[in-house]
């Protein structure tokens, strides 16, 4: 499935680092819970999460973003290199890996759960040699891709200097994915925006609480965007696929509508859908494909992959 899509996402490189432990009992020092660290674990997240989910369904994948030199980095890097994920990272000084660090914890017989997030990476504007970096190296693995997916964290990849090529390679007829958690209103003219209601909500800065509503809020980020598609996801309401001049087409949430875990699910549906439309398919058919990858992944818990066995499976059925 897919073999020859060949997909550059450009994103935040988030090392999700779980730590997992046992709570044994309450700390003289202070009211809280001490944990007997057992074991770590570091997953490709945000922007490497969904270059690793557009790799489990067989594209041919190159992500392009930021990884310190530190250890995280260099487990990052790893990481890439064992998925077959070839990686295009801008380092040096000043450069931190972006880390989300969980804190998983429960007793001798119970479940783990999370009880703290730990973030940590940059806190500032980006050197100007990093961002200018950032943008050659799309600039040139762009030049071989079908498809360009942007995950955009708000973490500094996604500047000026890096939107400045996205739109460019938009006017040029690339196929180009957004899915920004905080600046979807800074991009224009791609093929694809990927907002969920929130998100919808505030580049419009209308409501979302109904169908209609969403609808019509729908109709003018298509217009403020000047997108082709609009891709909204909806949660428990599944998703809704917006084209000018045409009726939205509502697909409702595949399989449980309670989900294990839905981090980093928007990352599977972005990647699936940009999959399949390098691969020729219709933006409804991507949708609808995406939709299912989408229902699969929020069944595991963590931050996940949809392979091709499974995808095929579920669609087989």
């Amino acid at each position: 499935m897919f073999p020859k899509v060949r997909v550059v996402v450009l994103g935040d490189l988030v090392a999700d680092h779980y730590l997992y432990g046992q709570t044994e009992r309450i700390s003289r020092e202070a009211p809280v819970l001490i944990v007997r660290h057992e074991r770590d674990e570091v997953k490709l997240g945000g922007g490497a999460n969904a270059a690793a989910n557009a790799r489990s369904l067989g594209g041919q994948v190159t992500a392009v973003g930021m990884l310190g030199s530190d250890e995280t980095g260099r487990a990052m890097r790893s990481l890439f290199k064992t998925q077959g994920i070839d990686v295009e990272a801008v380092s040096g000084r000043g450069v931190r890996t972006e880390t989300k660090m969980r804190i998983l914890a429960g007793g001798l017989s119970t479940s783990r759960q999370q009880m703290l997030r730990v973030d940590r990476g940059a806190t500032g504007p980006l050197p100007e040699s990093v961002r200018k970096g950032l943008a050659a190296r799309l600039e040139q693995a762009a030049r071989k891709a079908d498809v360009l997916v942007v995950s955009d964290y708000g973490a500094g990849v996604v500047c000026a200097e890096t939107r400045a090529v996205i739109r460019s390679l938009a006017k040029r007829g690339a196929i180009v994915c957004v899915d920004s958690r905080f600046a979807l209103s800074e991009f224009h003219g791609v093929t694809v925006c990927k907002p969920n209601e929130p998100e919808l909500a505030s580049i419009t800065g209308l409501p979302v609480r109904t169908d209609a509503e969403v609808d019509a809020a729908a109709k003018s980020a298509l217009e403020k965007l000047d997108c082709q598609v609009l891709l909204v996801t909806r949660g428990r309401k599944g998703m809704v696929v917006y084209q000018r001049s045409q009726k939205p087409v509502r697909l409702p949430v595949h399989g449980p509508e309670d989900a294990v875990d839905v981090t980093g699910a928007g990352d599977t549906v972005i990647a699936t859908f940009a999959l399949a439309v390098g691969a020729g398919a219709s933006f409804v058919e991507a949708a609808r494909l995406a939709n299912v990858a989408g229902g699969i992944v929020v069944q595991k818990p963590g931050t996940a992959t949809v392979t091709r066995p499974e995808l095929a499976r579920e669609l087989a059925r």
